[in-house]
């Protein structure tokens, strides 16, 4: 039975490896191998040390096939439509080896505003010996500046011509940046009240519910930790771009600017309320309800049903 086993597994091996019935190999490229120089095959394998000459160059050959391509080779669009999915790291290596295509301006200057999407010298006139890669490595150099120190950052890039000394577009670099720190940037706008108010107005709050508006705000310009000068000033100026934003809203609902700071700090309050571990009972609509007509008498008990709704399903809008 042993010797049975033994002749069906080897009958599968030599099947495998391209014996016929008749004594023949499979036929590969278009001709057959007699099975009797099969032995002259082995012996020649064996004598080279058992290594496979033909199956190693042709794995070699495969491999190198498999190489990446070549960028310079393909069509220059196609390069550089591969080159745009590096960031400005990579892109730098990458010009290692395809230093003309990876030091291409348009790739640099999509980097740059795609993380700085407002400086002041994208409107200018570029200077003599301009480059956006330069560029790219003054932005990330003074946004480092800025996370460390707010001021210094501000006048590094003032210093190389990249902001203006204004307001307005120091505020609009502020809302088209996300790699500023955050803690820094609240510092930084609690001292610079003329750019805070600029920052403002560049939000559109136009047909947004009021929970999802005041989310959006804060994500821009975050809420100190705790209640403060600082936070009313914020909720302030959020109630009157809010009003300025939704004129019809706010004559349909009947609110005012006093109604809807009233409202932002109900909903901050229940945010806390809801969301904290430290807080068991839980404020019911009901509650939230009562509580809030009795500051602004003059709201719908429908529309702050709707306030509760979307802070219980959605969370927190200071988050």
């Amino acid at each position: 039975m042993g010797q049975g086993l033994w002749r069906i597994a080897r009958n599968q091996q030599l099947q495998q490896q391209g014996y016929s019935g008749q004594g023949y190999l499979t036929r590969e490229h278009g001709r057959r191998i007699p099975a009797n120089n099969v032995s002259n095959t082995s012996h020649r394998k064996q004598a080279q040390g058992g290594i496979d000459i033909y199956h190693l160059l042709k794995t070699r050959k495969s491999k190198e096939q498999e190489g990446f391509i070549n960028l310079e080779m393909l069509p220059p669009e196609l390069s550089f439509t591969i080159l745009s999915y590096l960031n400005a790291t990579d892109l730098c290596l990458a010009s290692c080896v395809w230093q003309d295509l990876a030091n291409d301006e348009l790739l640099w200057q999509g980097l740059c505003k795609s993380t700085w999407g407002h400086c002041s010298i994208y409107n200018k006139n570029p200077p003599l010996g301009f480059s956006f890669r330069k560029l790219y490595m003054q932005l990330d150099e003074g946004s480092l500046t800025f996370n460390a120190n707010p001021d210094e950052g501000v006048n590094y890039f003032m210093s190389k011509g990249i902001l203006d000394d204004s307001p307005k577009e120091i505020a609009k670099f502020i809302f088209c940046t996300r790699t500023l720190n955050w803690k820094k940037l609240r510092i930084y706008l609690d001292e610079r009240r003329d750019v805070l108010d600029d920052l403002v107005t560049l939000h559109n709050f136009r047909n947004q519910f009021l929970p999802n508006a005041l989310r959006e705000f804060f994500r821009h310009i975050h809420a100190p930790e705790e209640r403060g000068e600082y936070l009313e000033t914020l909720i302030t100026k959020f109630s009157h771009r809010f009003c300025a934003c939704n004129p019809d809203l706010m004559r349909e609902l009947g609110l005012s600017p006093d109604a809807v700071y009233v409202l932002c700090y109900s909903l901050i309050l229940l945010s806390i309320d809801l969301t904290s571990p430290h807080v068991k009972n839980k404020m019911s609509k009901r509650e939230f309800i009562r509580n809030t007509r009795r500051a602004a008498q003059n709201i719908s008990e429908e529309f702050v049903g709707h306030l509760y709704d979307n802070i219980y399903l959605i969370g927190h809008v200071a988050a």
